[in-house]
């Protein structure tokens, strides 16, 4: 297996509502892989060059009890945006309005050449989506 340079792990309150987020409504290539004895169950999102995994903050703050105060709160992540480039925005844009999930900016043409959405997911991660413009 060849080596992935950037590893992020993402700490989330509900793998099920996460997994519906980004494989669901984002068309992402999210996994469920085999977890080895004793590791969390988690989500993978792997594309060249990457991988974001997704684990319970519960299982985190098990494994490492002195996060577990840092991981109580929200919205997770300030500071840090996800760029993500999707196909078929205008439908997850609608996906997300009828989701009711949180939108910062909505669906807009670039003038860089690009259809751009800010959002955030269950978990209050912010989330730049963008689609170039064919």
């Amino acid at each position: 297996m060849d080596e992935i340079p950037l590893t992020i792990q993402l700490c989330v309150s509900d793998l099920g509502t996460t997994e519906a987020f980004y494989a669901g409504i984002l068309g992402l290539p999210v996994q469920r892989p085999l977890i080895a004895l004793g590791a969390p169950e988690h989500l993978l999102l792997e594309a060249d060059g990457f991988q974001i995994i997704f684990v319970d903050d519960a299982a985190v703050a098990q494994l490492h009890p002195i996060l577990q105060a840092r991981l109580q709160g929200f919205p997770r992540g300030v500071g840090m945006t996800l760029h993500l480039v999707v196909e078929g925005i205008e439908d997850i844009y609608q996906e997300l309005l009828e989701e009711d999930l949180e939108i910062l900016y909505p669906l807009e043409r670039k003038p860089y050449g690009t259809y751009e959405v800010w959002c955030f997911d269950p978990d209050g991660y912010l989330v730049v989506l963008e689609e170039p413009v064919d």
